[in-house]
């Protein structure tokens, strides 16, 4: 059993877990002496606290600890990812319904870039989706103004270097062109340094003119609004975050099927029984023969037969004072 389990839990992830910030932040708020327990102020994050404890955060007490929570987000182009913006821009967390708890992000997206976000009322899981080793892909969809070559968008498979820094493997197909000079390139990578897919656009010689994400992992933007917030079910919360290292099962969004599915296979007709013998292991086709002659012998002035119905499957009839049996398949 761990110290945590043994003794209380660490009071910079149960800042975290509250929504307030992310842990690392919660260490610089108990550094700077803004965090309280039971009065007394900490000045070390290496405090741990049980139920009952009163913590409060420049003088707010924290409220006690909520299930974990996550919602979809598309956010619009215009609006900064952060709770208070130094130069007054808009913030996405001013645009949420007045009914949401307080919340925070997972990961951020760019002033002019749009599409799903992750909100999330627990600062440690917003910590822990954000690393690149959960392995999750954030795809998007890109526009850009320029004559793309496939050849270099291919090469970005291998990772690139643009300025000194490094950027691991990037997924960059072609999907469509738009006249001569615009494009539009999907986009998939599994680490999100700042501004990175404009940043190698403008390596390759394209500007980028719209940028959309529209899936972290296994959550997808769907058909989502701009603006809209949906939460994610507890049901395929609990799903697809309980799984340890297993890789997701499915995208979590309503989505049209794709047209290009192959159709199910039809089952094979089952091949014809040989006859045989009435009586205990005869083929289906006689035990039907049996059920019908059984059948006719109990209708008024028919002459008995002489042969008796087995037990058994009937290919669908039901034997004289029995249940019905599971069914033939049809073929079909």
């Amino acid at each position: 059993m761990s110290e945590t389990e043994k003794d209380g839990e660490r009071i910079a992830k149960r800042i975290a877990r509250a929504g307030i910030c992310s842990r690392r932040d919660a260490e610089k708020l108990i550094e700077d002496g803004r965090v309280s327990v039971n009065g007394k102020v900490l000045t070390t994050p290496a405090h741990l606290v049980v139920p009952g404890d009163k913590i409060s955060v420049d003088g707010t007490l924290l409220p006690e600890k909520e299930p974990t929570r996550l919602w979809r987000y598309y956010k619009p182009a215009g609006l900064v990812t952060t709770h208070r913006d130094p130069q007054g821009r808009p913030t996405l967390f001013e645009k949420l319904p007045e009914d949401m708890p307080r919340v925070i992000s997972v990961g951020r997206l760019d002033l002019t870039s749009e599409g799903l976000l992750l909100l999330t009322n627990d600062g440690e899981l917003a910590r822990r989706l954000e690393l690149p080793a959960t392995g999750w892909i954030r795809r998007y969809r890109v526009r850009v103004h320029g004559e793309v070559d496939e050849t270099a968008l291919a090469a970005l498979a291998q990772g690139v270097t643009v300025e000194g820094v490094r950027y691991g493997p990037i997924d960059a197909v072609l999907e469509k062109r738009q006249g001569a000079a615009n494009a539009w390139i999907s986009v998939g990578l599994t680490e999100g340094k700042n501004r990175e897919i404009r940043r190698v656009m403008a390596h390759l010689g394209y500007r980028v003119t719209r940028l959309i994400r529209i899936a972290y992992g296994p959550f997808q933007l769907g058909y989502l609004n701009e603006g809209a917030v949906e939460e994610v079910p507890p049901r395929v919360l609990r799903d697809q975050l309980g799984r340890g290292d297993k890789a997701p099962r499915a995208p979590i969004a309503r989505r049209p099927a794709a047209p290009d599915a192959p159709p199910a296979k039809r089952p094979q007709r089952r091949p014809e029984a040989a006859e045989k013998p009435d009586g205990p292991g005869m083929g289906w086709e006689a035990k039907k023969r049996a059920v019908a002659k059984a059948k006719a012998a109990t209708r008024p002035g028919a002459k008995p037969s002489g042969s008796k119905p087995s037990a058994g499957r009937s290919g669908g009839d039901r034997p004289a004072g029995g249940k019905p049996g599971p069914r033939r398949p049809s073929g079909r």
